[in-house]
């Protein structure tokens, strides 16, 4: 099963997490990123070797998110919504407030950075979803997660 609101660590400003809580990453994919409404959002992922286990079939995966107010208005983040895909078909959707206990507020060229994990069924997989965020003057808007990959190497060969 996929976690992807725990373990996670966050930063807002331009400081940066890590991927600490889950061992450090082990191999990383390149970026993925999209912009709704001046909002970008940039996702990096990893295989964690070291806390998986393929006969238990059990993948570990990091990622990074950075979320970025290109924008000429502050905004708010107040919800979170995933679909996660396993390679081997398997469907989840997550549903939940914020992201690391937080539910940033980012001002014109502002950003927020944070890191958490997923666990996979099998050796690959994707996940995408949309940040509610809340505009000045209260207008509600989706803004893009992009798909991103999760493969542990040489999985996809």
């Amino acid at each position: 099963m996929c976690q992807p609101s725990s373990p996670e660590t966050g930063r807002g400003g331009t400081g940066k997490s890590s991927v600490a809580a889950l061992g450090g990453a082990g191999y990383s994919s390149p970026v993925a990123s999209a912009v709704t409404q001046g909002i970008r959002v940039e996702v990096t992922s990893a295989f964690v070797p070291q806390h998986s286990n393929s006969s238990a079939k059990r993948f570990v995966f990091s990622y990074t998110i950075q979320i970025s107010n290109e924008s000429d208005a502050t905004v708010q983040l107040k919800s979170r919504h995933w679909h996660i895909l396993h390679g081997n078909g398997q469907r989840e959707e997550v549903r939940g407030p914020g992201v690391v206990g937080e539910q940033p507020v980012l001002r014109p060229g502002e950003g927020f950075e944070y890191s958490s994990g997923c666990v996979l069924s099998a050796p690959h997989g994707t996940m995408h979803g949309s940040y509610e965020m809340v505009g000045e003057g209260g207008s509600h808007f989706e803004v893009e997660i992009p798909a991103f990959a999760l493969a542990m190497p040489h999985s996809l060969n």
